[in-house]
């Protein structure tokens, strides 16, 4: 009897000392995984954040997913109610501007290149990359750290995701060097078991749906050029052309001279009466107010219905992007 007494307590120490039967981080994970791989269609509602210095972007985000390899990522801006939607369907990846009657498709390999804090199969991608991954368990659930790979902003570098007492994901927060938060996600909802229709999916029936609902104005004139608040050094405004444009509109360049010369391009956009499919190259990035197309020498984004190009041979993409960053015509929220 004594022994048994023994061999007991010797268990009931191992528990209480040393955290036998504690739930690990790799089955944490693994439960996580679980979900995501065995589900045939999610839809996830979530708030997202992005901070730029002082300045916040908010978005509302409607997130669509069905086996194998279909998405549709619907990001609403919560200041100009400006919506843009990223589709990724058998025919390849596209983003949609419904306002402008306009989809831009891409050889891409979008969403995997690249962290993506809104969807589920990234998330989850990045934790289990991280040999050297943290968790720390709260009340409620547990605390996961990993690394991340945001390609086009290398100041991200890790990621802190909540997940509750039933494994569901509730919030990715990224962060940078500093421990600064500059991507926040926050998931209201998680469907699962979610079904959709054939053409749910289709680019057609995206571009006819999402125009119907697309009330926003387009911009026909510039009344003065946005000028970007960051220049590298020893760089400077050199010239500033003004063009008319045959549909009404205009287009201005500012060409910038100095150690590092770029030229920026800044353009009202017209509506397009025929639903216009634009073949585009570079990565998809979410940027500031909008979705960015950025490659190893060249930025492009729309922002307030004003397309903008940045252009130069001579910065590296890391200081292309940080000027293209500090260009900004939106009231931003603070």
């Amino acid at each position: 009897m004594k022994k048994i007494l023994a061999a007991f307590l010797v268990v009931a120490a191992c528990f209480l000392l040393t955290g036998c039967g504690k739930v690990s981080k790799d089955t944490v994970v693994k439960k996580i995984d679980k979900k995501i791989t065995n589900c045939d269609g999610y839809h996830v509602e979530a708030n997202l954040e992005l901070i730029n210095n002082d300045d916040s972007y908010k978005y509302d985000v409607v997130v669509s997913y069905k086996k194998k390899d279909n998405y549709r990522v619907l990001l609403m801006n919560k200041t100009n109610n400006h919506e843009q939607i990223i589709l990724k369907n058998k025919n390849g990846v596209y983003v949609l501007s419904p306002s402008l009657n306009k989809s831009f498709k891409f050889q891409s390999n979008w969403p995997y290149d690249n962290s993506q804090g809104y969807l589920l199969q990234s998330v989850i991608s990045d934790l289990k990359s991280d040999k050297k991954l943290k968790m720390k368990k709260q009340k409620d659930g547990y605390v996961l750290t990993s690394k991340v790979n945001y390609k086009n902003n290398p100041s991200l570098t890790h990621q802190e995701v909540i997940i509750d007492k039933n494994y569901n994901i509730k919030s990715v927060t990224v962060l940078d060097d500093n421990l600064n938060a500059q991507i926040k996600v926050v998931y209201k909802s998680i469907d699962m078991k979610a079904k959709f229709g054939k053409n749910y999916f289709s680019l057609e029936k995206n571009m006819e749906v999402s125009k119907t609902d697309d009330d926003s104005e387009v911009k026909q004139t510039l009344s003065e050029a946005i000028y970007p608040m960051y220049l590298p050094q020893n760089t400077y405004l050199d010239k500033e052309n003004v063009v008319d444009l045959e549909n009404n509109g205009s287009r201005i360049i500012l060409t910038f001279s100095g150690d590092n010369p770029f030229m920026l391009v800044e353009q009202t956009i017209a509506r397009e009466e025929e639903m216009e499919v634009i073949p585009t190259s570079g990565d998809i990035d979410l940027f500031m107010d909008g979705i960015a197309f950025t490659s190893d020498s060249s930025v492009s984004w729309i922002s307030d219905n004003v397309e903008y190009y940045l252009v130069s041979s001579d910065l590296s993409k890391s200081e292309l992007l940080q000027v293209a960053r500090s260009v900004s015509s939106m009231p931003l929220s603070k």
